[in-house]
This record gives structure tokens, sequence and C-alpha cells, in this order.
């Protein structure tokens, strides 16, 4: 009696749609990075049909694109917004803002791989996999630690500051105990993780000249700006810097360089402006500079209004916000190693050197061709973004750069012309905040259906550059 070998087996047709034979398609991610780029979407759909609800409104009404725009910001650690936060949401309107910004700061594969070590204390081959692809571990040895490590950090960090700012609110501002709290942990949160995202219309106007206010907040977005691993290896090796990894110090120097350079350009170009920092004593017009320098890091608060700097200003925070923070933090932009990585390799090439290096390290051609990777497609994406804003839009070229260089950098700032864009100026915002968020090289991998070995080398050639 013949045997069905079939019987009681499901067809071998997962992932797979119905196609003729040879035709079918394979639609389960296949690597780790698309993973990470759907489960973002699944975070930012989620995001957007609670905000769609009419009680997360105050208004009791929120169109699509709002709750959608709103959500890919959030979820992006961006910050720039369509609608007032502080008015347009009600109060679970902005708990799932906050939930959002935090998701996606730490990151949702982290977020998985926690709650998987406490129900299994373990983690598999594939979610370490995925866990580092979102988190940029050195190692597959490394992630359980990593992951620990960003969620007791983030808490930590998020929780004095939290503190700090809810003790300044309730006993300088006359706030109510519950709305101090309110108000110091969801800018404790939205600072930690470089969103931007304040309750007030006028951002942080009111605490202009308020160090109180201003230094905790600077300090959690410096912090979180720097990144996972390199928060650990300092906690680690703080007193043995020495022994800092290429990646901490190049990290560690360029985001000095960058906050202070940044610091001193906003402050001299803004010094006498009527419009930001002219009405101010010279210590305001310092704390208010320094703040502003801080904030194309990827944060997006503001004391001042954007839109009133001078067109100098906006040139420089365009550079800023490009470069963005730390590799694996809360920021966005093309990272500051990529764009130290460049610049060493620009000075090897003034040198005439063989090699690139830093700090005493040679760095391999490979990191060298991912940096300039990264670059390019981020210059792709920001000059792709402009053209569609200028096209859809009665906008100046200006503006509209700020506005593309901020989503794609999940900045956040804006020069006040995000609610007043038409909506398909709108969607295209929403697509360079996803692209940021989850990152250029990331979501390159995303989309690539297979991975190949070439076993073969062409001649080499030289052709003339320049």
């Amino acid at each position: 009696m013949a045997r069905n070998h079939g019987a009681g087996r499901a067809p071998a047709t997962s992932g797979r749609r119905w196609l003729p034979r040879g035709l079918e398609v394979d639609l389960r991610p296949r690597h780790p990075a698309q993973v990470v780029s759907i489960a973002f979407l699944v975070g930012i759909a989620v995001a957007t049909l609670l905000l769609r609800l009419p009680v997360a409104s105050a208004e009791g009404s929120t169109s699509w694109l709002q709750a959608l725009f709103t959500a890919t910001s959030a979820v992006c650690v961006t910050g720039l917004a369509v609608v007032d936060t502080g008015a347009h949401w009600s109060g679970l309107g902005q708990a799932v803002i906050l939930a959002g910004i935090q998701v996606g700061g730490i990151g949702i594969m982290t977020l998985a791989s926690v709650l998987a070590l406490i129900v299994s204390r373990r983690l598999g081959l594939r979610s370490r996999l995925l866990t580092q692809t979102e988190n940029a571990a050195f190692g597959l040895g490394d992630v359980r630690s990593v992951v620990l490590a960003v969620l007791r950090t983030s808490l930590v960090i998020e929780v004095v500051v939290a503190l700090l700012l809810a003790a300044r609110f309730a006993l300088a501002y006359d706030m109510g105990v519950g709305t101090a709290l309110w108000q110091g942990v969801f800018h404790s949160v939205s600072a930690f993780n470089q969103a931007g995202f304040a309750l007030s219309s006028a951002g942080l106007a009111d605490y202009v000249a308020d160090p109180w206010v201003c230094f905790p907040v600077i300090v959690a977005i410096v912090l979180g700006g720097l990144g996972f691993p390199v928060l650990v290896e300092l906690l680690r090796e703080r007193r043995t810097p020495q022994t800092w990894s290429l990646h901490t110090k190049i990290t560690v120097a360029g985001s000095a360089v960058l906050l202070v350079g940044g610091a001193a350009m906003i402050t001299a170009f803004e010094w006498s402006n009527p419009g930001t920092l002219g009405p101010l004593s010279w210590p305001q017009k310092l704390l208010a500079g320094l703040f502003h320098g801080v904030q194309p890091r990827s944060a997006g608060f503001n004391t001042v209004d954007y839109g009133q700097m001078r067109d100098e200003t906006w040139l420089g925070t365009d550079a800023l916000m490009f470069i963005g923070g730390g590799s694996a933090s809360t920021a966005g932009g093309i990272k500051v190693t990529t764009f130290f990585v460049l610049l060493f390799a620009i000075v090897a090439e003034a040198r005439g050197d063989a090699h690139v290096q830093a700090f005493r390290r040679r760095i391999p051609p490979a990191t060298l061709r991912l940096a300039v990777s990264v670059a390019l497609l981020g210059v792709a994406w920001v000059f792709l973004g402009t053209l569609l804003l200028l096209a859809l839009t009665e906008q100046s070229l200006d503006r509209v750069l700020f506005e593309s260089v901020s989503a794609f950098g999940t900045a956040g700032a804006s020069t006040g012309i995000t609610a007043t864009l038409p909506q398909p100026a709108q969607y295209v915002l929403v697509v360079l905040m996803f692209v940021g968020r989850v990152g250029i090289v990331t979501a390159a991998s995303a989309l690539a259906l297979r991975e190949r070995k070439q076993l073969y080398a062409y001649p080499e050639e030289r052709t003339l550059i320049g």
C-alpha cells in the first residue's frame, strides 16, 4: 500500500503568494534590517490608529494625515508637528506621543529583546542579530549586555532629568505637583530621545533665561546624542580614557567640537538680532546660544523663534542637523563618526598619506567606503526632498532646505512652515523622517532582496578625479 508522504503536512507556502510554479515570491523578511524597518512601520501604524481616536484629541477630531504625521514624528523621534501638541492632543494623545518617542528612541527591537530576557532569561541567535542591527552592537556576544545597559541608562537619565525639571516647574512656575511631574517626564523623555516635542506652541521660549530648565535639557540631549555603545564604554572606562575605542574617541571629540562650534556660531550670528538674542542680557544670550548650539544634534527644542533667525544661522544649522549625533544614538543625521571619518580621509589625501588614520589607529577602507555611501545617500535624500518641497509649495529655498534637512536629520527644528505646507509636501516630510530614523544603510539593506559574494575581481585601472 502506497504511503502518502505529504499527508498531514502544511504546504510550504508560508510567506509566499499563490503564483504559477517557478514564479513564487518569498515575502518573508530575509535580512535583520528588513525586520527593523517593518517594526518601525508597525509602530507608526499603531500610533497613527491610536491618535486617530476621538478621545486622543482635545478637540475630538484628527485627520488621518495629522495622526500619521504626528505618529511618524514621535516614533522617529523628530519633533516636527502639524498641530499644537499641548492644545490639540488630550492627555491620552500626549501619552501616545510620549510612548512613541520612548519606543522609537530606545528601539523597538531593544524593547522586544528586553521582554524576551524577562520571559525566557535568554536570547536566541535571531533576536541577537535583530538587536545588533538596531543598536549597532559590536558583536553578538555584546548584545545582551548592551540591551540591559540601554534600558538602565535610559531610565536613569530620564528619571533624574524629569525630577529636576518637575521640581523647577513646581517651585518657580506655580504648577501643581501633578502638572509639574507630567511636564518634567514629557520633556525629559523628549530631550533624551532627541524628539523635541514640547507641550507649548512656543516650545521652551518661556524658559529662555532659566538655566535650571535649560541645563538639564541640554545634558539629556548631549547624553542621548552620544549613542548607547559610547555611554556604556564611558561608564565602564571613565577612569582610563586611553583605553577607549576609536569609535568612542571620535564620537566624544567630534561631538565636543560640533557643540562648541555650533554654540559659538549661533551666538555670534544672532547676538544683535532683535527677533532672537538681541533683547536678552549677555548672560542670557550665552545661555540661549549654548541651548541652540546643542539642538541641531537632533533635538529640535527652541527657546527663541527659528523663523526669526538670520539666513547664515539657518545654513549653519542645516549643516549641523545633517551631521546629527553619534552612531546607535537617539539622534539622526549621517552621524558624527561618518563626518569625521570623511574629514580624516580628506586630511590624509591632502598630506599624501597612504592610509587614513585617527588617534594612532588606521581606519580600514571598508569603513571609509561605508562613510562615503552614507554621506552621499544622505545628500541624495535631502536633495530629493528639497526638490519635491520646492515643486509642491511656494516657500523659499532657504526655508524648504531647512525643513528637509530637519526631517531627514530627525532634528525637528522648523522655521514655522510645517503646518502650512500642502498635504503632498507633508507626506514628503513623513518619508524623510522615516528614512532619517531607520538609517540610510538600514533602509538600503532592507530593500535588498538577496545578498551575494563576488568571487572574482576585474583588473584595476585609475581614473581622473577632480
